[in-house]
């Protein structure tokens, strides 16, 4: 006779593709069977462009999980590989690939996804980005049952978290991450004992977090001063929101608003340095100080180190035109 916790043990298949999966996969190989991994081939990147794998694959190999990366899970010969492992359950984490419904119809227990955001709000690509760039005050974590619609699933558990102003998109990403793996088991739990409550997603207050493009990411200093912060927040570190500066191309990774009030000020005049920054000049006759920044093809420093080794004049433009 078998053991309970050998009759309970769920056969995992899990797939993911960046950093934002890896404490989840970590999390369930240690509670779970897990069968496979899937992730999305590896690509060429860094200034040699070698092939390197995704995140999750690097953290299957590390952990000695047979891994698979194809391009698309739509063929007869994709579908018919996943039916193999005769899995219980797929656990999808920021995958990046479509699955047809045929997919979702495999396992016994569906498919479920942990998705950053408090749904129905943020769907989508970029759900932690746009919620600091929004000015929300709290997302967190929703585990849904995986359908055909773009995350539109049935809720199976959430958990939320306050977004303060000292949060960026890599502190938020790294929290949510964790929050994710801690969620993970519980769920899947009681998703095979039948205790799994779904939860219809709400039809009010459904938003969309588009993909982030580079027209995003460019700064127009004619904007209030708390928009701009924002959307730095949203970017850092990474991609980076920027200024096209008479210094250059400037990524600006930390700002915070300035106490000066202006008068008939044109947005993007420099207007002197303080000990962390530089104060720049936006609309509404506000000010940000931007305290850290990246030039191009340098490493990040604060404001006030760069302008060491740059002769910004007060009550000049710093726009490039």
């Amino acid at each position: 006779m078998r053991c309970p916790d050998q009759i309970d043990r769920p056969r995992i298949l899990f797939m993911g593709s960046p950093d934002f999966a890896v404490p989840t996969l970590k999390c369930l190989n240690e509670r779970y069977d897990i069968l496979a991994v899937f992730t999305q081939p590896p690509r060429k990147s860094g200034r040699g462009m070698q092939q390197k794998k995704t995140p999750i694959g690097q953290c299957a190999q590390a952990l000695g999980l047979e891994c698979f990366w194809p391009e698309s899970l739509k063929s007869d010969e994709a579908i018919s590989h996943l039916t193999s492992f005769r899995a219980d359950l797929f656990v999808v984490i920021a995958y990046g690939l479509i699955l047809p419904q045929a997919v979702l119809d495999l396992p016994q227990k569906g498919c479920i996804n942990g998705h950053a955001s408090l749904l129905p709000r943020w769907r989508g690509a970029a759900p932690i980005q746009r919620a600091i760039e929004a000015g929300d005050t709290k997302t967190g974590i929703t585990i849904m049952q995986m359908e055909a619609g773009l995350d539109t699933g049935p809720m199976l558990a959430k958990a939320e978290l306050a977004i303060t102003q000292d949060m960026n998109a890599g502190i938020l990403h790294d929290k949510l991450a964790e929050m994710t793996a801690s969620l993970m088991p519980d769920t899947i739990d009681q998703l095979m004992a039948g205790a799994a409550k779904a939860e219809i997603q709400p039809e009010n207050g459904v938003s969309y977090a588009q993909k982030i493009t580079p027209q995003d990411l460019q700064l127009r200093l004619d904007q209030p001063a708390q928009q701009l912060i924002q959307k730095i927040r949203a970017f850092s570190p990474a991609p980076g929101s920027f200024i096209n500066s008479l210094s250059g191309r400037l990524k600006l990774l930390s700002a915070q608003l300035a106490s000066p009030v202006l008068q008939d000020v044109e947005p993007g005049t420099f207007l002197g340095r303080t000990k962390s920054g530089i104060l720049v000049a936006c609309a509404d006759n506000q000010a940000i100080e931007i305290t850290c920044l990246q030039p191009a093809g340098k490493q990040a420093m604060s404001g006030a180190a760069f302008l060491n080794g740059h002769s910004w004049q007060t009550g000049q433009n710093i726009l490039a035109e």
